[in-house]
């Protein structure tokens, strides 16, 4: 696989799947009755390729397709995208088919379910699983990896783990429509929530700059982009996450948050949150902890809201942090089910 911002100069390191890729981008969507003669698995792995191509010389593509350089860009080479591989994959197929199948090629790396799987981090597949019946996380453990499932076990609540070891122990042979039936729940449930936080638009970049800019600023630029396009504005609003939604973390992601803030910096963002909020930090500290953090913001006095807001953005800047390693899983604010990383 090509590393992104290199440019592929060689054409006996491509697999090949890559090279049925160029020749593919270089061809261009008016031969789309090529992707017709294809099996679907074939048209996923060619696809899964061309989405992590990057750039491609003019001399490796007039090395696999010398007939046709007169049909290559002006500039003599081609670029492999994700962009670009949905929209040659929307000549020919209907858009819910080619929205699935982004997804996938968007999700972890792996030609199967439990390939991909294997390229999750243990966090995230732990935090699934803990809400799965433990006969099917016993399922699922059996058919990866041993050492990331150990990783996943060790991440899993002790009692929940304990009982899927068990289960594990007592497995049976497992029968292929059963199998047929957990690997299509992953897929719908777990594996296109995490294609979908790999999907980057343009508001999705902004959200992440509105995040960025204090309450004022945001209001502010928000409002006058209101009166240009509200569309745009409700899209960049929903994306946001911002401090109250902190209070969707489940216990594990408030501890490991709490473990990565300061001390001082979490009180001062407490002192001007909601009183739910407070409580569900206060909730997951020890009696003692909980009572020196309160009896420290009494002590602060009156506080800037300045300097309330820039603690509570930095806790959120944590947060963001701590779930795109994986540690904690962060609901977004326009939708409950998806997942930001």
């Amino acid at each position: 696989m090509a590393a992104k911002g290199k440019t592929i100069a060689d054409a006996d390191r491509l697999t090949g799947p890559e090279k049925a890729a160029v020749v593919l981008l270089a061809l261009g969507p008016d031969h789309i009755t090529i992707w017709q003669a294809l099996e679907e698995d074939e048209i996923k792995e060619i696809s899964q390729a061309m989405a992590t191509l990057g750039n491609v010389s003019s001399n490796v593509v007039e090395a696999l397709l010398v007939e046709f350089v007169s049909n290559i860009s002006g500039s003599g080479s081609v670029m492999g995208s994700f962009d670009q591989t949905q929209r040659m994959l929307s000549q020919f197929l209907d858009p819910s088919t080619v929205e699935g199948m982004m997804e996938e090629i968007r999700g972890p790396a792996g030609r199967t379910m439990w390939d991909k799987l294997g390229n999750v981090n243990e966090a995230v597949l732990a935090n699934y699983l803990k809400n799965e019946y433990p006969q099917t996380v016993a399922v699922v453990l059996s058919k990866v990896k041993p050492e990331h499932a150990a990783r996943v076990l060790s991440a899993l609540p002790e009692d929940f783990a304990l009982e899927c070891v068990t289960r594990m122990l007592r497995m049976e042979p497992v029968q292929r429509e059963i199998l047929d039936k957990i690997e299509q729940t992953l897929r719908n449930e777990f594996m296109s929530n995490l294609a979908r936080t790999n999907k980057r638009d343009s508001h999705e970049m902004m959200a992440d700059i509105f995040n960025s800019f204090d309450r004022q600023t945001e209001s502010r630029f928000i409002a006058a982009l209101e009166e240009r396009n509200r569309e745009a504005a409700e899209r960049i609003r929903a994306l946001m996450f911002v401090f109250e939604d902190l209070s969707k973390l489940d216990p594990g992601g408030v501890q490991t948050l709490l473990r990565g803030v300061e001390k001082d910096q979490l009180g001062l963002a407490l002192k001007g949150a909601s009183e739910t909020i407070r409580e569900m930090f206060f909730s997951n500290m020890s009696e003692r902890a909980s009572k020196i953090m309160r009896d420290d913001m009494e002590s602060m006095g009156p506080v800037r809201l300045k300097d309330v807001e820039q603690a509570q953005t930095a806790m959120v800047q944590v947060a963001k942090d701590l779930a795109a390693k994986g540690e904690i899983m962060l609901a977004g604010s326009g939708n409950d089910d998806e997942l930001i990383f």
